[in-house]
């Protein structure tokens, strides 16, 4: 064997496909107890194998357990094993009674070896343990011995790389990560996401929401889930968090902790509303989230297809921080009581667009403040208890109205109208008198 290609082969495989080393040689060494066997062992054996990657040379035992007669069945329970009575007679009352039934073995002289047979090997091995009989290496193995070990090689490796796969995006799960659907299947849409493929499934996806292929989507990574074909990735675009990673990728004052995401509430498709708040004086939370001329929130937006994102300013007082839940629409004042429940007054005007098509708005707004809102008219002129105060004119950015002495200058056009009108007035009497 050329040992300085092996190695090389070996650190190829082992970068390629992102497994260590040690479990190369293990496989390898699976492989040759395999190949071992099936040339030069017998039924019932366990071989073990030893390779060393320096030298190129293997090592065999056969490995046998320890055991005693407590640990044997008798004839009369081979019998009854036959019979399939798994339990002996003398053991089923400790098992109803909740006990573990004792474990026990038929003896095979291949597989195990009595307590003082082992001890003349190795005087300080116990029950339970396994004995290794060193074998003689062998250096030729036959086609079909040979194949088999190529094809345990491979199905080892493939093991190992799922593994490593599945170990890798689990450590992910939380975040979000690019892909490009690969196909359809059924309801279920399979998306490359680099090293394996994921799944998003019906209940995952954004409603009214087509993928084509090579359709590339950002996906938020639920879980890395085994099943019985090795691990599944599981994404999801209708998660809420998908929304607030969006965020961190185009808000830079968000991803620096300056801006921070206390609540999200989404009904993925139609609206999303999402609470943030400012940890340093003179940043303006929302204003972060927009970005200039609203660049920041139309990158999260198309992102999701147009869905619609309410920025809102949270608030430690309850009564504020719901009255902004509701937005766009103007809450004339807020009820609080006990177990969470509230109840908002609002104009005949702003009760529609408080309560949101299909009730989405306040839905949103209660799941946002964690408050159930119950939505009322302000008949009559009655004040709420605890009224919200609106924001001046001026703190909304409204126009500021133009001081007396602008005004007075301004209305000092209308008298040259007049002065035009009284100009005009000699020439009708002259003609008049001319008449």
């Amino acid at each position: 064997m050329d040992i300085k290609s092996f190695q090389g082969a070996l650190r190829q495989i082992a970068e390629t496909r992102g497994i260590s080393a040690e479990v190369i040689i293990g496989t390898i060494e699976a492989a040759l107890a395999t190949a071992y066997k099936k040339d030069y062992g017998k039924k019932g054996q366990k071989i073990k194998a030893k390779f060393s990657p320096v030298t190129g040379d293997g090592q065999f035992w056969q490995l046998k357990l320890v055991v005693d007669d407590s640990m044997l069945y008798t004839e009369e329970e081979i019998e009854a094993l036959k019979e399939k009575k798994i339990i002996p007679a003398e053991d089923f009352d400790r098992y109803q009674e909740g006990e573990e039934a004792p474990k026990k073995v038929v003896f095979n002289p291949e597989k195990h070896v009595m307590i003082d047979e082992a001890k003349k090997e190795n005087p300080t091995i116990k029950l339970g343990d396994e004995l290794e009989i060193p074998l003689t290496p062998k250096q030729d193995y036959g086609r079909i011995a040979a194949q088999t070990a190529k094809q345990v090689i491979l199905q080892k490796i493939r093991e190992a790389e799922k593994d490593v796969i599945a170990s890798e995006y689990r450590s992910k799960e939380g975040e979000i990560i690019s892909g490009v659907v690969q196909r359809l299947e059924g309801n279920a849409v399979l998306i490359d996401i680099g090293k394996t493929l994921g799944i998003l499934n019906r209940e995952e996806q954004i409603s009214g929401e087509f993928y084509r292929s090579g359709q590339r989507l950002k996906l938020y990574i639920l879980k890395v889930e085994d099943g019985p074909k090795g691990s599944v990735v599981l994404l999801s675009r209708a998660y809420p968090k998908l929304v607030s990673r969006l965020f961190e990728l185009e808000v830079p004052e968000i991803s620096a902790g300056t801006v921070v995401i206390k609540s999200i509430a989404r009904e993925a498709g139609f609206r999303t509303k999402i609470a943030v708040a400012s940890t340093e004086q003179g940043v303006d939370p929302i204003g972060s989230c927009v970005g200039q001329r609203g660049t920041r929130i139309m990158a999260v937006i198309n992102e999701l297809g147009g869905e619609k994102i309410d920025v809102i300013e949270w608030k430690e007082d309850p009564a504020k921080f719901i009255a902004n839940a509701l937005s766009p629409a103007k809450v004339s004042g807020i009820k609080t009581e006990d177990k969470n429940t509230a109840t908002v007054f609002v104009s005949e005007d702003q009760l529609s667009l408080a309560i949101g098509k299909d009730g989405r708005n306040v839905r949103l707004a209660s799941n946002l403040t964690g408050w159930k809102i119950d939505i009322k008219t302000d008949e009559k002129g009655k004040a709420a208890e605890e009224p919200v105060k609106e924001e001046s004119k001026e703190e909304a950015g409204e126009e500021k109205p133009l001081p007396a002495e602008a005004s007075a200058k301004a209305g000092k056009k209308k008298p040259k109208k007049a002065k035009k009108e009284t100009a005009q007035e000699p020439e009708t009497k002259e003609k008049t008198e001319e008449k």
